[in-house]
C-alpha cells in the first residue's frame, strides 16, 4: 500500500507543477496534495523526498529562489514540449481513434485525449493538415453512443481515487426500474470502458470474500453518488482485470462463464465468421452449410438477443434454461403481434 500511495502522489504532484508555469512552493504542493487526494495529512519532507524521486528517475524538475521562497517548476522537457512529428497516415489513425473516444466526453480520460489533440495541432506544417482534411472527407466513423460523462465527471473523480488509493466507497447506485436509488459500499478494482459505456468493477463489501457474484459490473450511468470513506480494502493477490473481462462476450460478470451452444443457418453462418462474438469462440462446420458455434458468456443475457437478431437463422442448443428462455420470449412476441 505504501508503495503504491508513493506513486499516486508522485504522479498528482507531476499533474500540480503541469498547472503552474512559474512554479510551487513546497507546501502549495503539499496543500494541493492534501486536497486533491483527501489526505488527513501530509508532511512537506515527504513530497521533498517524492520530487527528489521523480528527479532520480530523469524528469525535468527544477527549484530556484523566488521574491516568494525556493519555487518548484517543470522544466521545458518535463512539460512536454517535446517536438512533436506526424505523417499525415498517422494523423488519420490518430483521429479515428479519437472519433472512437467520443463517448468518453465529460470524463478527465477526454480531457488528455483533446489536450493532445491540441498539442498536434499547434506543432504540425499546415502541408500534413491539408492532406489529413482532404482524406477524412472521404472516412467517416458512425455507430458510436451518442454520450456525454459531463454529469458523472465528479463521480468518476472519487471512484477513480478510490481505484489508486483501494479506498472504500459509498454510492447511490439506481437500476433502472428501481424507484429510488440503494445505499451500497463498493471496493472499486478497476473502469472498463464497453461499448460507449464506462462500467466499474467493484466489489460489494457486504457479501463474502468466497461468495462468486462478490465481483460485479457496475454501470456508471446509473451512480447518482459516490464518496470516498476512510476505510482502505485489499484487492484479492489472484485478481487480474483482463483475465476477469476476457471470459465472456459481454459485460457482464461471472465467476465461471457458461458455455453455450448456438446452431446458424447457412444463411447466417458467414456473419457469424465475419463478425466473431468472442475471440475464443469454437466454430464446427456441418455438411449443410451450417455451423455450431460454442461460445463463453458470463450470462445468458449476452446471448439472447444475438440469437433473436438472427431470427429463425440462429437455434440455442445448450444450455436448455436459455433456449426456454428464448422460446418463452418467442411466445410472448408473438402475443403482441397477434393482438392487432
Amino acid at each position: 500500500m505504501a508503495r503504491n500511495e508513493q506513486l499516486i502522489r508522485q504522479h498528482k504532484i507531476l499533474q500540480i507543477l503541469e498547472r503552474y508555469r512559474y512554479g510551487c512552493l513546497l507546501e502549495e504542493i503539499r496543500d494541493a496534495l492534501v486536497d486533491e487526494l483527501g489526505l488527513s495529512s501530509l508532511h512537506t519532507r515527504t513530497v521533498r523526498r517524492d520530487i527528489e524521486s521523480l528527479q532520480s528517475a530523469g524528469l525535468d524538475i527544477d527549484v530556484h529562489d523566488s521574491g516568494r521562497g525556493r519555487v518548484w517548476k517543470l522544466g521545458s522537457s518535463g512539460r512536454g514540449m517535446h517536438k512533436i512529428t506526424a505523417s499525415a497516415t498517422e494523423l488519420i489513425a490518430l483521429s479515428l481513434g479519437r472519433d472512437l473516444l467520443l463517448p468518453l466526453s465529460g470524463t478527465p480520460f477526454w480531457v488528455g485525449i483533446e489536450s493532445f489533440w491540441t498539442k498536434i495541432q499547434e506543432q504540425l506544417p499546415e502541408t500534413t493538415w491539408d492532406h489529413y482534411r482532404k482524406y477524412r472527407q472521404v472516412l467517416y466513423v458512425t455507430g458510436l453512443a451518442a454520450k456525454n460523462y459531463s454529469a458523472q465527471e465528479g463521480t468518476l473523480k472519487n471512484l477513480n481515487r478510490a481505484i489508486h488509493q483501494h479506498r472504500i466507497v459509498e454510492v447511490a447506485y439506481q437500476k433502472p426500474g428501481q424507484p429510488s436509488p440503494s445505499q451500497r459500499r463498493l471496493e472499486p478494482y478497476g473502469i472498463v470502458f464497453h461499448q460507449g459505456s464506462i462500467y466499474i468493477v467493484a466489489a460489494a463489501s457486504e457479501l463474502p470474500a468466497d461468495d462468486p457474484n462478490r465481483i460485479r459490473h457496475w454501470k456508471l450511468d446509473r451512480f447518482k453518488k459516490a464518496e470516498v470513506t476512510d476505510d482502505y480494502f485489499k484487492i484479492p493477490k489472484d485478481f487480474d482485470l483482463e483475465k476477469h473481462l476476457g471470459g465472456s462476450i459481454g459485460i457482464f460478470a461471472a465467476h465461471k462463464p457458461m458455455d453455450f451452444k448456438i446452431k446458424i443457418s447457412a444463411v447466417a453462418a458467414n456473419w457469424v465468421v465475419e463478425d466473431p462474438w468472442h475471440p475464443e469462440q469454437v466454430v464446427e462446420s456441418q455438411e449443410d452449410g451450417s455451423i455450431i458455434l460454442t461460445v463463453k458468456a458470463a450470462h445468458e443475457l449476452e446471448i439472447i438477443p444475438r440469437v433473436l437478431a438472427l431470427g429463425p437463422e440462429a437455434e440455442v442448443l445448450a444450455p436448455k434454461s436459455t433456449r426456454e428462455a428464448i422460446k418463452a420470449r418467442v411466445q410472448k412476441m408473438a402475443e403482441v403481434y397477434e393482438k392487432r
